[in-house]
């Protein structure tokens, strides 16, 4: 079970020898590597939670304007590119786009293009905070894979990413190139 030999067994490991003792017919491959990214997600979510508390956001309202950011000039999307691309309801960015416009961070403003509708423009504190709280998560992000060397995360990396390519082929997400 594993290719662990003399190494430290982790959670993942206990857990599959729970399942070996008392279902040894069910193959339990899939945890090595699915379940391992599972509970270093909820490992190190708290921290991320806490990072961008300290910049008076939650993980969704960071979503909001980090994807403006990172749209580039002029750090404007229609709130049907901000959903797309948060994967998200529509209603669910709308309870979202209410607390950033209230926090001053976004505006919504008529679409030049399309009187009827309007388009989520980032403001110049929100433009700060986004950089700010996304500088402050990579470095928090960076404590956590600092124990592999720079060759194992780009061997980690490329992995994650043949794999997710993958899954999302499979359920039809991937955004293309």
């Amino acid at each position: 079970m594993g290719d662990n030999t003399g190494e430290a067994r982790d959670h993942v490991e206990r857990l599959r020898g729970q399942w070996a003792r008392e279902v040894p017919d069910i193959d339990t491959s899939p945890m090595t590597i699915l379940g391992r990214a599972y509970r270093l997600s909820n490992l190190v979510r708290p921290s991320i939670v806490a990072t961008f508390a300290r910049f008076g956001l939650d993980r969704g309202e960071f979503d909001v304007i980090s994807t403006l950011r990172r749209s580039g000039l002029p750090y404007k999307l229609t709130p049907t590119e901000l959903y797309r691309s948060l994967m998200i309801s529509s209603g669910g960015l709308s309870h979202r786009l209410v607390r950033l416009e209230k926090s001053g961070l976004i505006t919504r403003e008529k679409s030049t293009e399309d009187g009827r509708s309007f388009l989520v423009a980032l403001t110049p504190e929100g433009q700060k905070r986004a950089e700010e709280a996304f500088r402050a998560d990579m470095a928090n992000e960076l404590r956590f894979i600092d124990a592999l060397s720079p060759e194992r995360r780009e061997v980690l990396s490329g992995l994650l990413r043949e794999l997710l390519i993958a899954v999302e082929a499979m359920d039809g997400e991937s955004e293309g190139p």
